[in-house]
């Protein structure tokens, strides 16, 4: 029987084994799925293999910074008593070595190595959702204290990088969603004018208003919406008496991201 490479995404989907080793053992069982599957677990590569159906709902985030750049790792598994272990830091510390070493590109084999060299030992299926380098002039990350929230801002150079990490802190609380306000694009505007008007209909002190006075009232409501999805616009967790524009200068900031659970 022919062997399509749709067979071998398949069974590496199923396995979270590597391609070659995935179409050798398709090869040598003729096609047939199931029975490949039994191969890889017979080989010792696939203990893994039996798990691959498990659900990962918990996880770790864990980042460096290194001169310019950042490395943002996130590995799923299936229960908070193996990610608070010790095994499992350690092999987040592996992890993020190898994707130092290896860039960004190689998450295929990074899972692979994670299948072969820790899921066995570590007895659930672990999966990669973060794999990730940021480079900028300036950089900046946080990692809760629980693992499971993060954020990394990049900036320009010569910032404050103790300030940049206070920012990187905020983001975790305040889960902005833009940069600036007028980063917010027209669509999301619109939208929630129409999600406001319908809420106004529905309120007893507002429905019987005419339209056109629900259209206004709305209209004054959006710089406080976009203010506060904006992360520059918003009052700054550490000292709510200033925005976060005030604390650290507005054109600094090139970019955030947010990493959670």
């Amino acid at each position: 029987m022919a062997i399509t490479a749709q067979d071998v995404k398949e069974l590496r989907e199923r396995t979270g084994i590597g391609m070659m080793e995935c179409k050798k053992a398709l090869m040598s069982t003729d096609g047939n799925m199931e029975k490949a599957i039994e191969e890889l677990r017979k080989k010792g590569l696939a203990k893994a293999a039996k798990k691959a159906d498990r659900e990962t709902l918990e996880w770790a985030i864990k980042i460096i910074t290194k001169g310019n750049k950042a490395y943002i790792l996130s590995i799923s598994c299936e229960t908070d008593f193996l990610a608070i272990s010790d095994k499992f830091k350690s092999m987040m510390s592996d992890m993020i070595k190898f994707l130092e070493e290896n860039g960004e590109s190689s998450k295929d084999s990074a899972q692979e190595k994670i299948n072969s060299d820790y899921a066995l030992e570590l007895g659930e299926n672990l999966k990669i959702k973060e794999y990730k380098i940021v480079e900028a002039d300036s950089i900046a990350s946080y990692v809760h204290s629980n693992g499971k929230l993060a954020s990394v801002i990049s900036a320009k150079a010569g910032t404050d990088t103790e300030k940049l990490k206070q920012v990187a802190m905020h983001v975790t609380a305040a889960n902005p969603e833009y940069l600036r306000a007028e980063d917010i694009s027209d669509e999301i505007v619109e939208k929630e004018k129409a999600l406001q008007l319908e809420i106004m209909k529905n309120d007893e002190k507002m429905w019987n208003k005419p339209e056109q006075v629900l259209v206004k009232i709305i209209e004054g409501k959006m710089w406080k919406f976009k203010s506060e999805i904006s992360l520059l616009e918003q009052a700054f967790v550490i000292d709510p008496n200033q925005k976060v524009k005030a604390f650290i200068w507005e054109d600094t900031i090139e970019k955030f991201y947010r990493f959670s659970i």
